[in-house]
């Protein structure tokens, strides 16, 4: 495999700078909501490189801007965020926070963001403006609402983003338009029955028995009362109930996931499982109290913008090292909160090395570190094409 050699200059200039910080924030992970010290450093980074830079947007979020602010405006979206996930790679930089750790790859994606900021502020001119989004908290789908929130997406006429991908190895990226990821929700399920004498169940109302048939049962309706061209999966994580070995319990709680990845039935899902719940529940002389929260909608690649990213990174590695991913994903991922009102397109890069990579949230997960300049040199590329395609002389 011959891997991209930066064509320019600079990059290959502060390349090992970018890799030494890589190397930091992966030493120094900060959960979801709490990047205080990341984005510190992120903001004093981009202040030098010469981008106008505000903080806390979206909590603790950046939004940096260069470029003309009377036209046309392209943005780039990272994220910064690190999981509660023990490291064990044995990396000499490896997490010094016990229990979290970049297990999902966000300190590469900064750094990516870092490495393109930089190209651009070297730039002679723009032909448009650039906004880049650092986010927060994606790991829990909430980062990409708050910054909406904070308007960091007004005022963009596209939007670009980036995610590893341990599956392609390292100097290739995987592409797809339309549907990348799933819609995906949280499922909160209390079943309701009546406690009695373990030795007595036909005097009370069984609730964890009766919960064991909810999972299957709403398991079996999907096969049966569902489209199979259409597929849903629920996944129950977390289960609670019961006091005692010899008391029937009288309440159990259900907390899963939902993903889908057909945004009208996914509106739809909802009433569906109260319907199922409830009717299991109430065949057994129990009641349900089902909740159902929207965690985030389908990421939806803009044909247009997925097709320029195409070209840009063929013209950079190769059609043999773009790929056209045949399915799109199950996993969800908050960059489609930002794509509310904003065409986008994200792109699956190859980090796994010789030896592969662990899957992400792993506590081996270790990416090799020569997909930062693959990154890098993708996204540039592709948003100064979509700048050179989209300017337009300034009345």
């Amino acid at each position: 495999m011959k891997f991209l050699q930066s064509s320019n200059g600079d990059l290959n200039q502060f390349l090992p700078e970018l890799i030494e910080l890589r190397r930091h924030l992966h030493a120094h992970p900060e959960l979801s909501g709490l990047e205080h010290q990341t984005a510190a450093l992120i903001a004093g980074q981009l202040r030098k490189y010469g981008w106008h830079v505000r903080e806390a947007v979206g909590r603790t979020g950046l939004v940096a801007e260069i470029g003309p602010t009377n036209g046309p405006l392209v943005g780039l979206r990272v994220d910064m965020d690190a999981l509660p996930v023990e490291e064990k790679t044995g990396l000499d930089f490896a997490s010094l926070q016990e229990g979290v750790m970049h297990a999902c790859g966000h300190d590469l994606h900064s750094c990516i963001g870092l490495g393109v900021a930089r190209l651009l502020a070297g730039q002679s001119e723009l032909p448009t403006g650039v906004r880049m989004l650092f986010q927060p908290a994606e790991e829990i789908a909430e980062g990409a609402r708050w910054m909406r929130a904070d308007g960091a997406t007004k005022g963009l006429d596209a939007l670009f983003g980036v995610h590893v991908f341990p599956e392609l190895p390292v100097g290739k990226i995987g592409v797809r338009s339309g549907s990348l990821t799933a819609a995906a929700g949280e499922l909160q399920i209390e079943v309701i029955g009546e406690g009695g004498h373990g030795a007595k169940p036909h005097q009370s109302t069984d609730a964890i028995w009766i919960t064991g048939k909810v999972v299957s049962g709403l398991q079996e309706s999907i096969s049966r009362r569902l489209d199979a061209l259409h597929p849903v999966v629920i996944s129950f994580g977390k289960i609670e109930g019961g006091k005692a070995f010899n008391v029937i319990a009288d309440r159990v709680k259900l907390l899963g996931t939902v993903r889908c990845l057909d945004e009208a039935l996914h509106r739809r899902l909802p009433d569906w499982i109260e319907q199922i719940v409830q009717s299991i529940c109430s065949s057994y002389g129990a009641k349900a109290v089902v909740n159902y929260r929207c965690i985030t909608p389908i990421v939806y690649n803009d044909p247009k913008l997925t097709n320029l990213l195409e070209r840009s990174a063929t013209s950079l590695l190769g059609e043999e090292n773009v790929i056209k991913l045949d399915h799109p994903s199950l996993g969800a991922e908050d960059f489609a909160e930002l794509l509310q009102g904003v065409p986008g397109t994200m792109f699956r890069l190859g980090v796994a090395g010789e030896e592969g990579c662990a899957p992400l949230h792993n506590g081996y997960f270790a990416l090799d570190e020569r997909s930062l300049t693959v990154g890098i040199e993708v996204l540039f590329v592709t948003l100064l094409r979509w700048m050179q395609e989209n300017s337009r002389p300034i009345t």
